[in-house]
């Protein structure tokens, strides 16, 4: 072969060389890469309980109230004479009546000073009569004129004077037996002995606080609320009541609103009525939602509203994307498991994100959780439903 054609075949090899290479290059920039692409769209995965589909609910509206309860009935039963304690028949946990008898103190003393002013009285009476005979001999004497005037009005002033003595005798009489009955104590009211505070046998003083009984017939809560929440407060209004160590929510009502501010925390102490029930005592703390209207509105969660944008907005679910949507957020429910706000422009049966999830760029895609299909044992199964409810 000539050296000539030799020289042409490589030139045409090389040209078609360079020509392949070229159209590889632009199909592989035409063509992204894979990898590349899935870098661009990034994707959550979500799971049924991180979503919350909105729809229109019954929000009620109300002001949260805490406190504990006290029984609206409750006494302090003191010792009103001193001396020894022989009796204390009651402990804590009895029930007592009205006008049970629950203590005695030592009468001896009392029982003395009963006949010492008894006595006093007798010997005051019979002064009384021996100055009566007095004036009456000297009322005769004057009338027939043996004496003067002036005898009838000294016979008169003593008499007069016995009468006064014999009265204070007989106050004093009333005062030792009253302090004799003292001694005998009885329970002012029905109820439940709460506390004993003293024990037969101890010397108690004028005052001394023996037993504590309440009657929990009738409960209270005691709540302090603002300025602006109490002037929307009306006695009568209704509420419900969580109560530590009770399943069931407690009904109550509002008694009462007392007028003046509280100095310090500037709050007004409203005073709600709870009928008293199987489970309920005093001191428990409670705490719920007095209610004040209900509205119809479309409502999410609380915690899926963000503010970390000029404006507050939701995070929802739409066609397999995230997408921010701009709300107005109106009333929000106060007092339930699970706080709900009004908002707008959110249409019913979208899916919005939990406040959970926290902050998602917007155009992530959205893929759920599939379910597991594994055989799961029977205890765990049961659990599942519960898990997925809370």
């Amino acid at each position: 072969m000539k050296k000539s054609t030799l020289w042409i075949l490589s030139a045409v090899a090389l040209a078609a060389l360079l020509a392949g290479g070229a159209r590889w290059a632009s199909q592989r920039q035409a063509s992204p890469n894979p990898t590349a692409a899935a870098v661009a769209a990034p994707s959550i995965e979500l799971a049924a309980s991180d979503v919350f589909t909105a729809k229109t609910q019954t929000l009620s509206l109300g002001i949260a109230v805490s406190g504990s309860l006290k029984a609206t009935q409750s006494a302090i039963v003191k010792a009103r004479v001193a001396g020894e304690l022989l009796e204390l028949s009651v402990r804590e946990g009895d029930r007592v009546q009205a006008g049970q008898v629950i203590a005695r103190i030592e009468p001896s003393e009392y029982q003395a000073r009963v006949r010492q002013t008894q006595q006093q009285a007798d010997a005051a009476k019979a002064q009384v009569d021996i100055a009566q005979r007095q004036f009456d001999n000297n009322q005769a004497l004057v009338n027939q004129g043996f004496i003067s005037q002036t005898a009838l009005l000294t016979s008169q002033a003593s008499l007069n004077g016995a009468k006064a003595t014999h009265e204070a005798a007989l106050a004093a009489l009333d005062l030792t037996n009253k302090s004799l009955a003292d001694a005998t104590l009885r329970s002012p009211l029905s109820g439940v002995v709460a506390q004993r505070l003293a024990q037969p046998g101890e010397r108690v003083a004028i005052e001394a606080r023996l037993v504590e009984v309440i009657n929990l017939s009738q409960l209270e809560l005691e709540a302090a609320l603002t300025a602006e929440d109490a002037s929307r407060v009306r006695v009568g209004m209704t509420a419900q009541l969580n109560v530590e160590g009770v399943s069931e929510p407690v009904p109550a009502k509002v008694l009462r609103i007392n007028p003046s501010v509280q100095m310090g925390s500037r709050s007004i102490l409203v005073y709600l009525g709870v009928q008293g029930r199987e489970g309920l005592r005093q001191g428990q703390f409670a705490q719920g939602s007095l209610g004040t209207q209900s509205l119809q509105v479309m409502a999410v969660p609380v915690s899926s509203v963000r503010t970390d944008k000029p404006q507050p907005y939701v995070q929802v679910v739409q066609d397999g994307l995230v997408r921010h949507i701009t709300v107005r957020t109106g009333e929000r429910s106060e007092g339930e498991q699970q706080s709900l706000v009004a908002v707008t422009d959110v249409s019913e049966g979208t899916q919005v994100l939990s406040g959970s999830v926290g902050a998602v760029r917007e155009g992530v895609r959205a893929k759920f959780t599939a379910p597991a299909k594994s055989v799961v044992a029977p205890a765990a199964a049961s659990a599942t439903p519960a898990s997925a409810a809370k």
